[in-house]
Formats: structure tokens, sequence, C-alpha cells
């Protein structure tokens, strides 16, 4: 993916399924072509197949099984996912958390299956973990401001500034996203300026009344 990179996560509101997905794909859509910057979109399920067939910009799932396809009743494969369309796919989200090794088999899963993989950490020393697993992305985000509107690059830069260097200390052809309480343009200028390649973030955008207002702000100062 292009840097820098801003990835959408959709969550499971109402204002980020069905039809009102396609209103923030479009979003995206609209302000990666006029910007230059690369726009994805984390969907759920449901929405991956119709998103990655209408729109342009990149769709990653929220979540991937590290399993084979097979006689795994519930389970997501990387196989599914990439034949609906899907990109990529987050792992670990503060709000769908796995174990070491469940993260470990969803990063080889997606890579056995040449998908991107977006693993979500909470802190320096779990993010240098999670690099030496080598996944494509890891994205720090300090739970205590997830949907909190402050911030975590204006609230803590440190932990980004400490993530980038013990994330690239591990593997250095590791990317790094960061998110929690991303609101402007600002914010994502701060979070590439102290070496990121771009921002996760849900609710600024997604429960917006115009997310291509706040999508155009996002993007305006890189």
């Amino acid at each position: 993916m292009a840097k820098p990179f801003i990835l959408v996560n959709l969550k499971a509101y109402r204002e980020g399924t069905g039809h009102k997905a396609h209103r923030i794909a479009s979003a995206a859509q609209t302000a990666a072509r006029e910007s230059g910057v690369g726009i994805g979109i984390a969907c759920g399920y449901m929405d991956i197949h119709p998103l990655s067939q209408h729109f342009t910009p990149p769709v990653f799932a929220q979540h991937v099984d590290g399993v084979e396809p097979g006689a795994f009743t519930g389970h997501v494969t990387a196989d599914a996912l990439k034949q609906a369309g899907a990109m990529g796919s987050l792992l670990n989200h503060s709000e769908r958390r796995l174990t070491l090794a469940g993260i470990e088999s969803g990063v080889r899963a997606l890579a056995e299956a040449g998908m991107i993989s977006v693993v979500c950490t909470n802190n320096v020393m779990t993010s240098a973990a999670a690099a030496a697993l080598h996944p494509d992305y890891v994205a720090i985000e300090p739970p205590e401001l997830i949907g909190s509107g402050v911030s975590v690059s204006k609230a803590n830069p440190e932990i980004i500034r400490n993530s980038v260097e013990a994330v690239h200390a591990v593997n250095p052809e590791v990317k790094i996203l960061t998110g929690a309480g991303i609101q402007c343009g600002e914010c994502v200028k701060i979070a590439v300026d102290l070496g990121t390649n771009g921002v996760l973030l849900a609710s600024s955008v997604v429960k917006a009344e115009d997310p291509l207002a706040v999508l155009r702000n996002l993007v305006s100062q890189i």
C-alpha cells in the first residue's frame, strides 16, 4: 500500500453497514482520487463483496481465523475472504483480541493467500512482539483513547515514536499505522511525521454526517 495510508474501520456500526457502508466507500474513493492518498475500508463480512465490486478503495476484513479451508464451522478463512474481494484483514483489534498463537496463524494464513495483515497492538512491547510475526502492518492503538475523541498523536506521541523504534528494531520491513481518537488532518500529519505509514480510525468517519468532508480534512496536510 502507498504511504501514507488511511484505513477506515466501519466496525459493526449501523452507520457502516449495507447502503451506508457504500456511502462511506464512495467518499473514500473520491477523497483518494482527489488527494492521491491511499484510503482503505475495513468492513463487516457481508459488505466485503459489494464494496470490492463497486468501489476502488481496497477492502479489508475486520478479522480472519488462521485455519485452512475445511471442517471449521463458523470460522472465516483467508481463502474465503480473498474470494469475496478482500485485500487483507485486521487481526487482534482491541474489540476482538486473540492469543499470540491466533495472531501468528492469522498472519500466516493471510500471507499464504497473498493478502495484507494488519495486527493491532496496544503498547510498545506488544508492537515489538507483533513485528516478530512478520505482518505487513502493526497498528498501535492505546485502548483508553479508542473512541475518546482524544488523538493518540497529540495525547501520547511518545508511544508512537517508541513503537516505531521498537517495531523497526525487530523487523524494519513492517509498516506502522496508529489509531485511537484520530480526528483531523493535523492528527494524521503528526502521526506520519513521527514515522508511521498512516492511521487506522473509525468513528470520526463512520459516524460523521458528511464522511467525505472528514476524509478530505484527514488528507489535507499530507
